[in-house]
Parts: C-alpha cells; structure tokens; sequence
C-alpha cells in the first residue's frame, strides 16, 4: 500500500487533537458505552479467558499487564487504526465504497477464528441496538448489506460509522473506542477471575493516560501501519475454544 497523504484541511487532519462536543453528543456517547446498552462485550474476552486459566492473570498488576499490551500492541495496531480510517474516509468522500474494503482487511487482520467471530457479533449487535436510534440512511443502509452478508460488519467499522455520522470528533472517537474495548476487559476479568469492583475500578483508572497516549499515537497512523505485534494474545484466542470449560464465547 502507498503512504496517504495527510489531508491539509484542519477538519481532517489528524494531528488536529481538538476536542469539541456539545450537551447532545456527550449524552449519546456516554449512552452507547452503557453498561445497558447491548452490544454483547461482556460475553467475550478475546483470548484474555486463557491466560486467566493459565493462572498469569490473578491479580491487579497482572490484569493491568494484560490490558496495557492489548492496548498498545493490539488496538493500536488494528482496530483503532479501522476506526480512524472508516472516519476520515466518511469525512473526505461520504461513500461506501471504502469502507467494504476497511471491513475485508479488517476481517483479515484478526487472525483467531474467535476474535474474528466475536468481532462481526458485537457488530452486528451494536448496528441492531444503535439504527433505531440514529436515523441515519446512511447506518440503516450500512446494516442492510451486513444482515445480508454482503459484508462482515466488524465493530470498529460500524463504530467508526456510527461515530462520525454522530458528530464525534476524530480524537473523541478513537479514544472512546479504545476505553471502552480495554475497560470491557478489566469488567470481565472481575468476574472470571475474580477480582472486586475496587481493583477493577483502579486498574481502569491506571490504563487512562493510556489511552489518551494510543489515541495520539492512532491519529498519526494510517492503514501502512496495520500490523499484529500481540502474538499472545493471538495464541491465546486460538487456544480459548479448546479450554475444558468457558465462561465466554471468545
């Protein structure tokens, strides 16, 4: 792939770290990332179910472990990039076209079968619960071709989709996105470990600045950047669906 060139218009730069949301859209963000809202994140756990098996996830400072290299050598070089790709590409043409391509590498980066199946069911989840409330041809038609299998419907695509026809701010997006995929984790990990709500909470709080530093980092990458450092990770994701016995589906 060629390097892309940087767009010069403020509203598409990525280096622009600008932040800006009103009363509305603050509300829709905080409403998605609900507890309540369906989108199935607590049924799966991406490999971390393995580790957690194999006893190196037992405490506070393991878990942070964990989430920090799924963080830096796992979103960071995959879904995070998708999300910013689907936005500015929204952002430049406002076409489809694109995006059935973002979807296929997308599908092609994941490399475990249960992270690529997890993937496409919290997104086809995510399209069922946020159409109706978006009213948006532009997500209702998104969610047609999904059904249809006519394309995967990975999460990071439909998230970075629904986030710009929101209104998101690009910053805003990759970094909501990447908290909530790492604090969806941490959520798990309390109950399979299990750990108390204290430690989850403190972990979630450690991981912070963390994310704010991928997000920087995502916003200067472009698709020439994908790539799969977290071959732990990606092993343990492979062994999950042969484990004696599961608590979640991936």
């Amino acid at each position: 792939m060629s390097k892309q060139k940087k767009d010069s218009n403020s509203h598409l730069n990525t280096k622009d770290t600008t932040i800006t949301m009103n009363m509305q859209q603050l509300l829709q963000l905080m409403h998605i990332h609900d507890s309540a809202f369906p989108i199935g994140t607590y049924t799966h756990s991406f490999g971390m179910e393995t580790y957690i098996q194999q006893d190196k996830i037992k405490d506070p400072d393991t878990l942070f472990t964990y989430c920090y290299n799924y963080l830096h050598s796992n979103l960071s070089c995959g879904d995070g990039i998708f999300v910013k790709e689907v936005w500015q590409t929204l952002a430049q043409s406002k076409s489809f076209d694109s995006i059935y391509t973002l979807d296929a590498f997308c599908h092609a980066q994941k490399l475990a079968k249960e992270s690529r199946a997890g993937s496409t069911k919290m997104g086809r989840q995510f399209l069922e619960t946020a159409v109706p409330l978006a009213d948006s041809p532009m997500l209702s038609q998104w969610k047609e071709v999904v059904i249809a299998n006519q394309t995967y419907g990975h999460y990071a695509i439909s998230y970075g989709l629904y986030a710009y026809i929101k209104g998101f701010s690009l910053p805003v997006t990759i970094c909501s996105f990447l908290y909530s995929s790492v604090a969806g984790l941490i959520h798990n990990a309390v109950r399979a470990v299990p750990l108390g709500q204290t430690t989850g909470v403190r972990v979630i709080n450690d991981i912070l600045s963390h994310c704010e530093v991928e997000t920087l980092a995502i916003l200067e990458k472009n698709l020439d950047d994908l790539s799969n450092q977290a071959v732990g990770i990606e092993l343990a994701s492979m062994a999950h669906e042969f484990l004696y016995s599961r608590l979640f589906i991936s």
